[in-house]
């Protein structure tokens, strides 16, 4: 019921744009967000979060309209305003498609001028990582092979070529063409996501490149991971719960791992509902939340995944999309791009499609992160 009502309303939302590729607004409904982040996210298509629709699509039997997902983010690649060379952007301008792809931005009056925002155009391994995944989950399925192995390749071989590191895969670039800023962190979530998806294009020695880098950031005395090596090579030693809980879900470690990043995370902390984003987070946060719902019950833990899912359910807005955060502002503890004058990066108690593809998936048991689909 709830994996149905979820995709129900994804698919109401892409109905909106007909029949042809399309990618879906991130945040369809931004009356409760700040300013600036409403009008720098108002028509702003997160690749990660649209891969998410279509992957939910696919599970509740929705095929053709993941790929028009899908065919998007192919025409996004090979039509990008500026390069040739088989990235993608974080995000492109949300609507139909029809063969010239349109980057976010908005208009500031009091500049007068179009602004663009540099996370948004940049490129980052992750959100390309799941890119692959939708693409090759369907093709995988017999949907459009041949064109969506060969965007997925393609996509895989410019991470490779430009983003291998001694140790893991850096994060990606940020900033504007022709010459954005190379991202040297290195992230445990974004290799985990690079394992699965160089294992689905056959390129194994990077997919065991990415892996051996989520297994070095491991900490065996805790038993959890730590989220990355910052630029110059220091461990980030924060425990954040995608970079925790989807290598559990990739196959990359056990299930201890589950029950141990739930009791670090878990809000509030005397009766666990759900789990914020890192020991940073006052709040609860809907799209980690309904992942690890998917990591408990896969891990055996059943119960306490089915209360979380239910404590999803109580955060439905009336289009069937799911909010963000319990809380009018939740903290991650990260910042946006690179420097000290980094804006933080905090998520907001609007609807989101990443929360409610999420917990389309955690609802029907549809696990994305597997190296293979039978």
């Amino acid at each position: 019921m709830l994996a149905q009502q979820c995709v129900s309303a994804i698919a109401a939302q892409l109905d909106a744009n007909g029949s042809g590729p399309a990618l879906l607004p991130s945040y369809p409904s931004l009356g409760n967000a700040p300013k600036e982040f409403a009008t720098a996210n108002a028509f702003t298509a997160y690749v990660y979060d649209n891969a998410l629709a279509g992957l939910s699509l696919l599970a509740l039997g929705e095929p053709l309209r993941a790929a028009q997902i899908a065919d998007a983010l192919a025409l996004a690649q090979e039509h990008d305003p500026d390069f040739t060379d088989g990235r993608l952007r974080n995000a492109y301008r949300a609507g139909a498609i029809h063969g010239a792809i349109a980057l976010p931005g908005w208009w500031d009056s009091r500049a007068k001028r179009w602004v663009e925002d540099p996370y948004q155009v940049g490129s980052e391994s992750g959100p390309i990582a799941w890119a692959i995944l939708l693409w090759t989950s369907l093709a995988l399925h017999g949907i459009n092979s041949n064109v969506y192995f060969c965007a997925a390749k393609r996509a895989a071989h410019w991470i490779n070529k430009n983003l291998v590191a001694s140790n893991g895969f850096y994060g990606g670039y940020f900033g504007f063409p022709p010459n954005p800023q190379k991202l040297r962190w290195i992230s445990t979530e974004q290799n985990t996501d690079l394992a699965i998806a160089f294992h689905r294009v056959g390129m194994t020695a990077e997919a065991a490149h990415s892996a051996q880098f989520v297994h070095t950031m491991h900490n065996p005395h805790t038993g959890l991971f730590a989220a990355g090596l910052t630029p110059n090579g220091r461990l980030n030693t924060m425990i954040a719960a995608d970079a925790n809980l989807w290598p559990y879900l990739a196959g990359l470690t056990n299930r201890a791992v589950v029950s141990l990043t739930i009791r670090k995370l878990a809000w509030p902390r005397v009766k666990p509902a759900g789990i914020g984003f890192s020991l940073a987070s006052q709040g609860i946060w809907m799209e980690g939340t309904g992942f690890a719902a998917l990591s408990l019950i896969k891990a055996g833990y059943a119960p306490q995944g089915q209360n979380f899912l239910a404590t999803i359910s109580t955060q439905m807005a009336p289009d069937g999309y799911i909010f963000a955060a319990s809380t009018r502002t939740l903290d991650t503890g990260l910042a946006v791009g690179p420097g000290k004058s980094s804006e933080k990066f905090e998520y907001y108690r609007v609807p989101a499609l990443a929360p409610t593809a999420w917990t389309a998936l955690a609802a029907d048991g549809y696990n994305p992160l597997v190296p293979n689909i039978s």
